[in-house]
């Protein structure tokens, strides 16, 4: 384009508004059509492996200027009012809005979701159990703090499969009424207390630290008190009004936490899978390694080992595995066989798109 001035440029790019207005109303009404033949078909409106390969495509189309990760934002919302043309999409999480999950589950579905939070991880689990959401977004670990226990205990049983994963970096911020000096008690999760005890032992050693549901359900008890303070999300502050008084408190800056996304179903692979297992071996030496022995060698990476306690038996363990491929890859699926004869329990969990933390 030749050298113009600004008017002639922003008259440009009105042009250019025009033109993607009238594209992206000729995809809602492609995806209007997509959506009546998955109903006819009774085929679930969330997919992700389809969602995950349709991201792969446009990040590989992108050739600048707009950031990779920006452009991904932009999407990620397109195909949420698509999902919304075809149907309303409920999705329960921990709250109440402004809490990491809700920040997590806003990532990954986009505004035209309906979010549904819950006072606890458990009620996430229940909400979705009795179809009272199409799908739920729970913590599952927390690359400072590990395992969200509560998580894992309702995977044991729950008759849900985990259909996707969230990776959030996650950035703590100090919220109160009042001045800092005035701060007695700060509220928020446990876990975000223990991602900030550094932070909170140097610059407020005496205020007492209370545990909450979760960080939003902190700042709403903080707005009650004016010798309180909250942690959670800037979004929080945001929601409920609270002021930030510090930002940035965790005590490690690549803090993430990764959910999982819970519902009905299973996924198609996608080529770039993940697996989750749970398993728990015979009482004997050498258990564990003979059971994993057949990934070792198939050649298929173990991505995570996580150990939990089983409370029905005295020192016995569950063990929550993640793996690379899809549970319907043929060299999965061998193992998977075999895997059963070896071990006293084995339960897939799910299998769905494995992804990259954002930098």
């Amino acid at each position: 384009m030749k050298k113009t001035g600004i008017e002639d440029i922003r008259r440009e790019i009105r042009h250019k508004d025009r033109d993607i207005v009238r594209l992206l109303n000729e995809r809602a009404r492609l995806s209007l059509e997509i959506g009546k033949i998955k109903g006819r078909e009774g085929i679930g409106i969330y997919d992700p492996a389809r969602e995950s390969r349709v991201l792969d495509e446009i990040a590989a189309l992108n050739g600048g200027p707009l950031a990779a990760e920006a452009l991904g934002h932009i999407y990620r919302e397109i195909l949420s009012s698509s999902r919304a043309l075809q149907a309303p999409l409920a999705v329960a999480c921990l709250g109440p809005e402004g809490s990491f999950a809700h920040l997590a589950a806003l990532d990954r579905f986009g505004q035209s979701a309906r979010m549904a939070p819950q006072e606890t991880i458990g009620a996430v689990f229940d909400a979705a159990e009795k179809q009272k959401a199409d799908l739920g977004v729970v913590p599952l670990e927390n690359s400072v703090e590990g395992p969200v226990r509560v998580t894992l205990e309702r995977l044991i049983a729950t008759p849900l499969s985990i259909r996707g994963e969230i990776l959030l970096r996650i950035s703590h911020c100090l919220m109160a009424r009042g001045a800092k000096g005035r701060i007695r008690r700060v509220y928020s999760h446990p876990q975000a207390l223990a991602q900030c005890r550094q932070w909170l032992a140097k610059n407020l050693p005496r205020a007492v630290p209370v545990e909450t549901e979760s960080t939003s359900a902190a700042v709403l008890q903080a707005l009650k008190d004016r010798e309180a303070a909250a942690i959670g999300s800037r979004l929080a502050s945001e929601i409920h009004g609270l002021a930030i008084v510090e930002e940035g408190i965790e005590d490690h800056p690549a803090n993430t936490t990764r959910f999982i996304v819970i519902g009905r179903g299973v996924n198609g692979p996608t080529g770039r899978d993940k697996t989750s297992i749970l398993l728990s071996t015979q009482h004997r030496p050498g258990a564990l390694h003979a059971a994993l022995e057949p990934f070792a060698t198939a050649g298929i990476n173990l991505l995570r080992i996580e150990s939990h306690p089983a409370r029905d038996r005295m020192w016995r363990y569950l063990f929550f595995i993640d793996l690379e491929g899809h549970s319907d890859d043929r060299t999965v699926k061998d193992c998977l066989r075999k895997l059963q004869r070896k071990t006293a329990f084995l339960k897939v969990l799910g299998s769905y798109p494995g992804e990259t933390e954002n930098p």
